[in-house]
């Protein structure tokens, strides 16, 4: 049985880590670097890194911050924000991040996940989708969840992994910053109907809530924030919880 891996996610502006909600009232988190190489001795599993910088300067910035947490952490880490080519992939891969996330662009142009996965293999393409539940639907969202599609979750979770996608990354909107836990049933049924790995996002805010999406909701890997980030969850503690209720994970 596949090990679940917990995911710290740092949110990039500017080259440094910053901590909010949905993106409003940003604070400087410190060092991406540093927080990296924290989170790695620690027993994070994987990170992710999240540009929200809308900088012209961004590219230049986001590929010289791969860079150095390449040199710094011996986990694999996934990059993401912003990713709209088959050159900013082939720039990030070459620096050293071991994936990317596309979200956006992914669904302006579905073609690109096919484009990554034929050039990269699909094991480098993560398709990140925030959904929220509206009228029991769950719908697509961009730009943060402030922009509503006409997609439902499901079926664009079926077409990302047909076009070749190596694993989902999905934030459910209406969890995000609750701290209630993880949109379980979507996860679940997410997991039944795909083959690729899930990642769980939005919800997070005490260890029972990860025991929870891998027993209920069937995830994968379970990504959170700020309950790592303002140390109110341990990840060495999480670790031992979940070994302790039968949750195969990485000491």
């Amino acid at each position: 049985m596949l090990t679940k891996r917990i995911i710290p996610c740092l949110d990039i502006k500017n080259g440094r880590t910053v901590k909010g909600v949905n993106f409003v009232d940003l604070r400087d988190a410190g060092d991406p670097v540093e927080l990296a190489a924290k989170y790695a001795e620690t027993g994070a599993d994987e990170l992710v890194f999240l540009d929200i910088s809308a900088t012209e300067e961004r590219r230049k910035t986001l590929a010289n911050l791969v860079l150095r947490v390449a040199e710094k952490v011996n986990i694999p880490f996934t990059v993401g924000g912003g990713i709209s080519s088959v050159e900013d992939v082939d720039i990030l891969l070459k620096n050293g991040a071991d994936k990317v996330s596309v979200n956006s662009s992914a669904v302006k142009n579905p073609d690109l996940i096919n484009e990554l996965s034929q050039k990269f293999g699909a094991q480098c393409i993560t398709v990140a989708i925030d959904a929220k539940q509206v009228n029991g639907q769950w719908i697509v969202h961009l730009v943060g969840g402030k922009v509503p599609t006409e997609l439902d979750l499901f079926d664009w979770a079926k077409e990302v992994e047909q076009r070749g996608a190596g694993e989902i990354l999905f934030t459910s909107m209406n969890n995000d910053g609750t701290k209630d836990g993880f949109a379980n049933i979507a996860l679940k049924k997410l997991s039944e109907d795909l083959n690729i790995p899930i990642i769980a996002s939005g919800g997070a805010g005490c260890i029972q809530h990860f025991v929870d999406t891998f027993k209920e909701g069937k995830a994968d890997a379970a990504l959170a924030a700020s309950v790592f980030h303002f140390k109110e969850i341990e990840i060495p503690d999480l670790k031992k919880e979940l070994a302790n209720q039968g949750i195969p994970v990485r000491i």
